[in-house]
């Protein structure tokens, strides 16, 4: 009986030692991945929570081109079958040379005499028209700032697709990186009395202040 009881207690210490090393392994790997990320995420937390006490002065940059022959051809032989549908690729590719800029395939605003086409981004925004009988390009792109523009990528705001991606998956090492440490907390509250009121009271102040504080 002795030898069994052994037995069992080297079992359960193995056990134990096997889910504390996986444990330890993906807390550190997750918080390696999240490191930058929460940095910039908790950061920017606080810049949108006092955004209105953050002065920023925005900078409008506008410039003018002229579309080249066969682009402007192109869009003066189109004729738009409804109001929104994005510009013909060669059109696109000549703007953006003209201009200097990438302009992606988003769609515009089409109407007989004018193409307009909104190029929303992080941190400002931009517009630009193209007349279909001169074919004169008007661009105007507004900036707010290095504040304006992490804050727009904390909230994924115009950012594209693989923000979007870095998004979901940042935010699935985060989850790894709490749970795994909310299971190593609970392994090791045996031996850290104040483990679960600490929990607890990082549970009770957002819950408390939800309740009492938030009208809704």
């Amino acid at each position: 009986m002795p030898h069994i009881a052994t037995a069992k207690g080297m079992s359960d210490q193995n056990r134990r030692g096997f889910w504390l090393r996986h444990l330890h392994r993906w807390h550190w790997i997750s918080s390696g991945l999240c490191l930058i990320g929460m940095l910039l995420f908790a950061a920017t937390g606080i810049t949108l929570n006092h955004a209105g006490d953050i002065a920023a002065t925005p900078v409008v940059t506008s410039r003018q081109a002229m579309l080249p022959p066969p682009a402007l051809r192109l869009l003066q032989d189109a004729v738009p079958q409804d109001s929104r549908k994005p510009l013909p690729d060669a059109v696109r590719a000549a703007a953006g040379q003209a201009l200097g800029i990438a302009i992606p395939p988003s769609d515009a605003d089409w109407s007989d005499e004018l193409i307009y086409l909104d190029l929303p981004r992080p941190g400002g925004e931009a517009t630009l028209s193209i007349d279909r009988a001169t074919g004169d390009i008007s661009y105007e792109r507004t900036d707010r700032g290095w504040v304006s523009y992490f804050n727009d990528l904390h909230k994924g705001r115009n950012a594209g697709p693989a923000w979007g991606w870095f998004i979901d998956i940042f935010a699935g090492a985060c989850l790894v990186f709490t749970i795994t440490g909310l299971v190593l907390l609970q392994l090791h509250a045996g031996n850290r009395p104040a483990t679960w009121p600490i929990v607890g009271f990082g549970l009770l102040v957002p819950l408390l202040l939800a309740l009492l504080f938030i009208h809704r």
